[in-house]
């Protein structure tokens, strides 16, 4: 048996997982809050806490089971700078920090176009061309001091490596760096004045080198062990399909964002306003993409106060008609800037009636992503939603399409870890099946909400 090494770092928590090479199953898993420290000079991730706490699992999952690789995967909207010594030009800045917004029109005045980068003006840092522009104003001597600009999972690559890079999934990750038809960097980078210092672009599933050394004394490691360049998080959960499944098809990766990708669709007209976009997968292809923060508004809803529904609580919300209209989270989504409202009445927090409520309100919204996509086809859920019963039945009915959950919610570490190993025909996957009794409720649901939806729409 071997064993691939998966650092995945996801925006509400840090993996380290241990991966069969021969079935893709987590052997060991680790994690660790992602937590963000307040400054100074700005909100930032807590990168040294990572790399004590990757060094020290290395050394345990290695003297308990072997490594032979190591891959690795990030949440994207993130880039880390580096000054000429190798060591950090500034913390790594959370997107999630409303700065950037300070400058938004002197940004807006200077980025590319849509057409131009796929790439959908957003909130915050979650732009990284956004956070270059507000850092480099933030402190004047920033950018003289940065050497090499490099993408979230390749630092990780750098610190095991010593060898920097930036990567095509994460560059076309809504960065406004990237240019996804031309397969280069977009004008941005010559506006920013940084075109020598981006770092050279890999792809995902380049070997950057062996393991440093100094890695190899710490945790134990054979000095010849291979490290991978690197993917962004959603893109490694649609890595598996991508490579054995035949088109046309979508996946949805669900955590703290729901992202809803497309293969081979019916070519859409992509509408930045709705936040869909142009993510690039592994293999540098354009992919029609849609997203909303579908984890953390799911949370919101039910307010830690999460309950397994019943079949009584399944009749009661499809009875009364019980509905959240969008969005929790304002700044991003297809219904970005319209005001929540519960229909007709607000279930109580703990109940079962709003944990259904709340699945069927993610449910409604990815499938309002998926049509912006121009999704055909089957649809594979990957991540926790896609133990979720409710929100299963209902994105079925809604979309009319048959749906797959992943069996488990390994979906990033997966697919990081065929960056390292042969791909398998096909993966094991959950077919869901939808009682024909609760189909036709579950019909008049779906339509209910897109209507209020569309009165909502109109009247904004």
């Amino acid at each position: 048996m071997t064993h691939i090494a998966v650092i995945d770092i996801g925006k509400t928590n840090a993996k380290l997982a241990l991966v069969d090479r021969a079935t893709l199953q987590e052997v060991a898993v680790v994690t660790r809050p992602n937590m963000v420290l307040s400054g100074p000079p700005w909100p930032h991730f807590d990168l040294e806490g990572h790399w004590a706490f990757l060094l020290s699992n290395l050394r345990n999952f290695h003297a308990s089971y072997g490594i032979d690789a190591i891959s690795i995967t990030t949440h994207g909207a993130s880039c880390v700078l580096l000054d000429v010594n190798g060591d950090l030009a500034a913390p790594m800045l959370d997107y999630e920090h409303h700065g950037p917004d300070d400058l938004a029109e002197a940004y807006d005045a200077i980025r590319p176009l849509f057409s131009e980068t796929g790439s959908a003006r957003l909130a915050g840092g979650l732009n990284i061309g956004a956070q270059l522009y507000w850092m480099f104003q933030q402190d004047l001597t920033l950018k003289d001091r940065v050497a090499q600009i490099l993408t979230y999972p390749q630092y990780w690559a750098y610190r095991l490596t010593g060898v920097t890079a930036t990567e095509r999934t994460s560059l076309g990750c809504h960065t406004d760096l990237w240019n996804p038809t031309n397969d280069a960097p977009s004008s941005l980078i010559e506006t920013l004045g940084i075109s020598e210092k981006l770092a050279p672009v890999r792809m995902a599933s380049d070997v950057l080198g062996p393991i440093k050394e100094q890695i190899a004394n710490c945790t134990g490691l054979p000095a010849d062990t291979p490290v991978t360049c690197g993917i962004h998080d959603s893109n490694a959960s649609l890595l598996p399909h991508l490579l054995s499944r035949k088109t046309p098809f979508s996946v949805v990766s669900t955590g703290t964002w729901v992202i809803a990708m497309t293969i081979g669709g019916t070519n859409p007209t992509l509408d930045p306003d709705r936040d869909t976009l142009i993510n690039v997968n592994a293999l540098g292809q354009p992919v029609p993409s849609a997203r909303f923060m579908g984890g953390r508004e799911f949370e919101q809803i039910v307010a830690d106060a999460h309950v397994v529904p019943t079949p009584a609580d399944v009749d009661d919300v499809l009875d009364n008609g019980t509905m959240l209209m969008p969005a929790l989270e304002q700044s991003t989504g297809p219904f970005a800037g319209s005001e929540s409202a519960w229909r007709p009445f607000q279930p109580e927090i703990g109940s079962g009636q709003r944990s259904v409520a709340a699945s069927y309100y993610c449910a409604m919204m990815t499938a309002t992503c998926l049509s912006l996509t121009g999704h055909r086809g089957d649809i594979v859920v990957e991540g926790p939603f896609a133990e979720n019963t409710e929100y299963l039945s209902l994105l079925a009915v809604a979309t009319e399409c048959a749906i797959s959950g992943a069996s488990n919610s390994t979906g990033t570490s997966q697919g990081a870890a065929l960056l390292v190993c042969d791909h398998p025909n096909q993966l094991n996957l959950d077919v869901h099946e939808t009682s024909e009794d609760l189909q036709s409720a579950l019909k008049r649901y779906a339509n209910d909400w897109r209507k209020a939806c569309a009165n909502q729409l109109a009247k904004d």
